[in-house]
């Protein structure tokens, strides 16, 4: 059978969608998150006394894009009404900042609302205090043979992934799939992921003024006569840097389709031992056109769209990323070009950087398929 015959004969996967009217209390958002956890049939999927890992993104100090704490608590109770014992968890960040090790990643957490008294469940950094608590977990693909998933994450026995739906500078767009990618690693996994790709400075450009040394968490930097320099052996291509005010660093932008692939190759071993244990709902809603471990949050690129749940990672970021560009983008944001209804809006903001990679690769790797079926 060829290639192509395969891909049409392919089963559409289910996504479920709720948008964000809302005309009574049966229709508010903390509501709209208990329906969709149920019409999706989320609930099957647990058993009891199942140690169940909500993944999710607690947001960097500064960022206010992160996914409400309330409607993290309606997943939680919807978990806990199954019998099994949910845990809010993300992992420890390879740049410095408030989440470079547990004591602060845990305080940054409480101080965003994420805490017990608001989710009614405990919150744990799955690679332990410094980020170094992994598990090898074999895949034998084309960039790695092991991975480095955190080891909490890799021993529950359940795990539900909750997405921020946003721009990526590197990536194109950060969705389920990279929320499994590098939300999933250990601290060396990132490394491993961000390993190919790095920034570099045009010498004929740099004024010497020092913005970027003082933007890198790293430091990674020095001012030579000729200029910075950026030195590669500590580099953690966080693209910091990039603050520059003449442009003067730049990003080899060859390099990112390598950076994607090593990506979805640690989104596969996130998964891997989880089998028919695995679900994400994703919130399209303040799509900025940055990541939250960026230390603020720009104004978002298009309107809130809504709620969007299915156990398939790569149809869910398809049909996000399908109704994102069937929006009208804002033309007062960060969004440059492509503000037409159909127009890809996350090009309209990095160029030289496209999302459909990641979503290829997946598919490829049999991680699900981009075919689905969205069900209002």
């Amino acid at each position: 059978m060829t290639e192509s015959r395969k891909k049409s004969e392919t089963v559409p996967s289910k996504v479920y969608f709720m948008n964000f009217r809302a005309h009574k209390t049966s229709q508010s958002k903390v509501k709209k998150v208990e329906q969709i956890f149920k019409k999706a049939g989320f609930e099957s999927l647990f058993s009891n006394r199942d140690l169940t890992a909500v993944k999710l993104h607690f947001g960097e100090r500064g960022n206010d894009g992160y996914i409400n704490p309330v409607y993290v608590r309606a997943v939680m109770d919807c978990i806990k009404n199954t019998g099994a014992l949910p845990f809010a968890t993300d992992t420890n960040t390879l740049y410095e900042g408030y989440r470079k090790n547990a004591v602060e990643h845990i305080e940054t957490a409480i101080l965003h609302g994420f805490n017990y008294s608001v989710l009614g469940t405990p919150v744990i950094i799955a690679d332990g205090l410094k980020g170094d608590n992994e598990v090898l977990v074999d895949v034998n693909l084309n960039k790695f043979k092991t991975v480095k998933i955190a080891r909490d994450i890799e021993e529950a026995d359940a795990m539900v992934v909750l997405t921020h739906f946003k721009g990526h500078m590197l990536s194109g767009f950060g969705g389920a799939l990279k929320n499994l990618a590098m939300g999933c690693a250990s601290v060396a996994g990132k490394w491993e992921q961000h390993s190919s790709s790095r920034p570099e400075v045009d010498q004929e450009k740099c004024t010497k003024c020092g913005a970027c040394i003082k933007a890198c968490p790293a430091q990674s930097i020095v001012m030579e006569k000729d200029g910075a320099r950026i030195l590669r052996k500590t580099c953690l291509s966080c693209g910091h840097c990039m603050i520059c005010p003449r442009d003067a660093v730049f990003f080899d932008w060859k390099d990112v389709p390598d950076f994607v692939d090593r990506m979805i190759e640690y989104a596969y071993g996130a998964v891997k031992n989880k089998k028919g244990k695995v679900c994400y709902i994703s919130f399209v809603m303040n799509v900025t056109p940055d990541c939250d471990c960026t230390p603020w949050s720009d104004s978002p690129i298009v309107p809130d769209i809504g709620i969007l749940a299915s156990t398939d990672p790569v149809a869910l970021d398809q049909a996000c990323l399908d109704l994102v560009n069937k929006c009208v983008g804002f033309s007062d944001s960060n969004l440059r070009k492509n503000h037409k209804a159909g127009e890809d809006k996350f090009k309209g903001v990095f160029e030289n950087t496209d999302g459909a990679r990641q979503l290829e690769y997946a598919e490829k790797l049999g991680m699900g398929t981009r075919k689905y079926e969205l069900i209002e």
